[in-house]
């Protein structure tokens, strides 16, 4: 171990015990060769994107994918006939139905299918990678508790949030934001237009999260976000890279 990282130790040890545990954990989350697997997920706008971003530089992880890069793949694969819902996005699905469920909202019915068929590839990863030994963050909107195969989903190695926007306006808002981004394809009158239909999925992601115990994150603050995530991956992930 370098001199500089003992010191470092020593004196958080000496002065802020609490940080050097969290400190010394952090440093074999980085260096362990057992997979961590992180998914994020949460509704268009909430930020799932940033956030996996700021997380991999924050624990030095390389590989980050996107459910809507899955989503993407498959639409190249599967034809439109044979899978109309894939061809929507999460938030307009419904509108592929061709007879919805009379006792279920078209919305929610919409995105489940969505993410039922996207989540095929969500899953290939998540195996390939545990496989492989590769350490990898997958985040979007098809991220849901509930939906991922149950075995896969209860390895220690694998820990999910959900991030949500609770306050509407702070939603739309970052619509606003995001749209001004060069790269950003659609417009931003095709998100407020189905804003209600997208506040309805955040609704039914935190109704899983909260169903299946998952960690869920008003992301308001993006340094206090990073903080709940980094914290929680180090007491649940450090613990069992100690004990291997």
């Amino acid at each position: 171990m370098p001199n500089l990282v003992k010191s470092i130790i020593k004196h958080l040890e000496e002065n802020y015990p609490i940080f050097a545990n969290k400190y010394k954990k952090w440093r074999i989350i980085r260096k362990t060769k057992e997979p961590l697997i992180i998914l994020i997920g949460g509704a268009s706008g909430v930020g799932t994107s940033s956030m996996a971003f700021e997380l991999a530089s924050r624990l030095g992880l390389k590989n980050l994918i996107s459910t809507d890069m899955i989503r993407e793949v498959m639409r190249k694969i599967v034809s439109i006939e044979l899978s109309p819902v894939i061809h929507e996005s999460s938030f307009t699905a419904h509108e592929s139905i061709r007879r919805h469920n009379i006792e279920s909202d078209p919305i929610i019915e919409g995105y489940i299918d969505h993410v039922d068929v996207v989540n095929i590839g969500v899953e290939a990863i998540i195996e390939r990678s545990l496989k492989e030994g590769i350490s990898t963050i997958i985040e979007g909107v098809h991220i849901v508790p509930g939906f991922i195969n149950r075995e896969l989903i209860e390895n220690n190695n694998i820990v999910m949030f959900i991030l949500a926007i609770d306050n509407p306006e702070i939603h739309k808002g970052r619509f606003y934001s995001r749209c001004r981004q060069p790269w950003v394809k659609r417009s931003l009158k095709s998100y407020l237009d189905n804003f209600e239909s997208i506040r309805k999925i955040q609704d039914f992601t935190v109704n899983q999260a909260k169903m299946y115990n998952a960690h869920i994150i008003n992301n308001v603050d993006v340094v206090n976000t990073i903080d709940i995530m980094v914290d929680d991956i180090i007491e649940r992930y450090g613990d069992v890279s100690v004990n291997k």
